[in-house]
């Protein structure tokens, strides 16, 4: 084995090697807080060993935070690198690195993590569960995640960031032109935290089909359930794709198989086909859930059941379908033909319609509703005209002809954002605000969350609005630098000052956090809202268990209903409760997983050999863990509601 040093090192950038430097001082800093304050058996046994699908969930929202903190500082050096005619802040390859760690961390390590948080803190409590289906299994879910985001995160201070886009078309993604290990990281690190996506999409499917309360049938759920459950079948359709995609790249770029080449038989066009047969449904993978909170969030606050019930959970089903028959559109220009483009124009025209009947039935929920302006509301009325904004910029998109001239301009970029931020930003913004105070027992402040909202909505739409125009004007997606003859300065600053403006609104959100923990009453009713919904039944913060008894739905809106139609909902008696055990195993596969995939990324076979076994030593001592959980007595139950207060007794 040939160990070369220099392929770890990160030459020549200032803003590289502070990074390293605060990421040594704030690993310094957690080893030597744990150690005195003696909280590292606290943190192996309430958190590193934890299968409670609410503890899982928080740790998958920090994770989304810190992912958030990390992709907007590249976005803001990416906008003031732009900001003004031959700017000299970063160099081309560090641009290159800096647009694509920031699209990988947005979608897959930020907007993933935190719609799959709010899901795993939410889902059981809907259906009147007491966890998952597979509670092990969701630790192992979130360890593979979260070690595959350290893993893509370590590579722009060890060998180098992905640097072909996040798309990572090929040829530009073979080691011909990319031969750093950036690409390397990549398809290891997307692998990792793939296969536990995949993992949570199985985990759920089962968990919504089979742990339902009793009475609960598939078209008494909430609609948040109902998105979660088609995203999930989404995921479990298209994860696998993308899967054996970064497999081929692997064996591309590690051991010169010839699978996206353009010789010897390779098809560079057949990996753009294979990422964006996953990568469309992704898209939908993240807003889907995203069209769940809000309207969770608009029928609480309208004081009102949602409008058309049936129609938005049929319109869901036919946008899942749909967005498997639309991948062509991200590359009209590459050459398919007329009858190829026609198709796909259509089709993604079609999936505008569904979309549609959502709109209209959000609005008509909110018609003669007694509205509340609470700052998840606030999100949820924001979001339906800008997210049009995005839908119509996408219908121009669509139209295969008009496509040639708008096609890799920041045109696309302002459409993407349009989409992407109001459709799954807003969304788990809004959810956080409106679940908070169920796992923690108090909301959120509302006067610096309105503030924090009026920052982020003004300056989403000063930052990207001009890169509609710009993109008409010409201005290519990925350009590092321009002259002031092409008149793209003014409009560039403007969209710089947006990025600042954004950067406020979420500094203030993080703010509130803080005040809002020290300072805010504590609720002790468990419905601070009035909502209408099984998770706000229970107390706040909810205890391991969820329910003390199990419910009894006999209709939509089930908690509604007990409260204002007296509708009975806890009949049964306290009895003992099963739980799961708390594991240190799935986290150890996660290390193991780490430390596999940074072997392999570098080409160290022995360890990476040595690793492997390792993975399979941990996956064979999981299969023959006999562990079958524990009780915990009804007295301690009774004991544990009467100390809560109100709840479910």
């Amino acid at each position: 084995m040939n160990f070369d040093l220099e392929k770890f090192k990160v030459h020549g950038e200032p803003l590289i090697y502070g990074a390293m430097i605060s990421i040594a001082l704030a690993s310094i800093g957690i080893v030597v807080g744990l150690t005195v304050f003696r909280k590292w058996g606290w943190l192996w046994r309430e958190w590193l060993t934890t299968v409670d699908h609410k503890r899982i969930g928080v740790m998958y929202i920090l994770a989304a935070l810190l992912m958030l903190f990390r992709g907007g500082i590249d976005a803001l050096m990416m906008r003031l690198q732009t900001a003004a005619p031959d700017m000299k802040f970063l160099d081309a390859q560090h641009y290159n690195e800096v647009f694509t760690t920031h699209g990988l961390i947005m979608i897959l390590f930020m907007a993933m993590p935190f719609i799959i948080g709010l899901m795993n803190v939410v889902v059981p409590l809907q259906i009147g569960a007491r966890d998952v289906a597979f509670p092990r299994l969701n630790a192992v879910s979130f360890w593979l995640f979260f070690f595959g985001a350290m893993l893509l995160n370590i590579s722009f201070v060890i060998g180098g960031s992905p640097d072909a886009g996040w798309s990572a078309y090929f040829p530009l993604a073979s080691l011909e032109f990319s031969p750093t290990v950036g690409n390397n990281y990549y398809s290891l690190a997307l692998q990792i935290s793939g296969i536990g996506t995949l993992i949570t999409g199985v985990n759920f499917i089962v968990t919504i089909l089979k742990m339902r309360a009793p009475g609960m049938k598939l078209m008494r759920m909430p609609m948040f359930t109902w998105s979660v459950l088609i995203t999930n079948v989404i995921i479990v359709f298209a994860f696998p794709v993308l899967t054996v995609a970064l497999a081929l790249m692997m064996f591309d770029r590690l051991f010169g198989s010839q699978f996206f080449t353009m010789a010897n038989g390779g098809m560079d066009m057949l990996w753009a086909n294979l990422f964006w047969v996953w990568g469309h449904p992704e898209v939908y993978i993240v807003i889907l859930p995203a069209f769940g909170i809000y309207s969770e969030i608009i029928a609480t606050f309208s004081k009102k059941n949602l409008y058309g019930y049936t129609s938005m959970v049929a319109s869901m089903l036919i946008i899942s379908l749909l967005s498997f028959v639309v991948w062509a559109h991200h590359f009209y220009t590459m050459g398919q033909g007329v009858m190829v483009n026609s198709f796909f124009s259509i089709s993604t025209m079609a999936i505008a319609v569904p979309t549609g009947v959502k709109i209209f039935n959000w609005l008509f929920t909110l018609r003669k509703g007694r509205i509340s302006f609470t700052t998840p509301m606030l999100y949820s009325l924001a979001f339906i005209p800008i997210f049009t904004i995005g839908g119509v910029t996408g219908v121009m998109l669509a139209m295969a002809s008009a496509d040639y001239q708008y096609h890799n301009t920041m045109f696309l970029v302002a459409h993407f954002h349009y989409v992407l931020i109001p459709g799954a930003v807003f969304a788990v913004i809004a959810g956080f605000h409106y679940w908070f105070p169920k796992v923690f027992g108090f909301r959120l402040n509302e006067r610096l969350g309105k503030h924090a909202f009026w920052w982020i909505i003004i300056s989403f739409n000063v930052a990207f609005f001009p890169l509609f125009i710009l993109g008409l004007m010409g201005m290519t997606r990925r350009m590092y630098t321009y002259s002031a003859e092409t008149g793209f300065g003014p409009l560039n600053m403007i969209s710089f000052a947006g990025a600042l403006g954004l950067a406020i609104g979420f500094a203030i959100l993080v703010y509130n956090i803080y005040w809002s923990t020290r300072y805010m009453p504590r609720d002790k009713t468990g419905d601070p809202w009035d909502a209408r919904t099984l998770e706000w039944a229970t107390h706040s913060p909810i205890p391991e268990y969820n329910f003390a008894v199990v419910p009894n739905v006999k209709s939509l809106d089930a908690f509604w209903a007990m409260k204002y139609d007296k509708q009975p909902l806890f009949e049964d008696q306290i009895t003992k409760i099963h739980m799961p055990s708390n594991t240190g195993k799935p986290f150890v596969l996660g290390v193991v997983f780490f430390f596999l995939g940074f072997f392999l990324v570098f080409s160290m076979w022995i360890p990476a050999i040595v690793a492997g076994i390792g993975v399979l030593i941990v996956l064979a001592a999981m299969s023959f863990d006999r562990d079958h959980g524990f009780y915990i007595p009804a007295d301690k139950v009774i004991k544990t509601e009467k100390k809560l207060g109100g709840g479910t007794l």
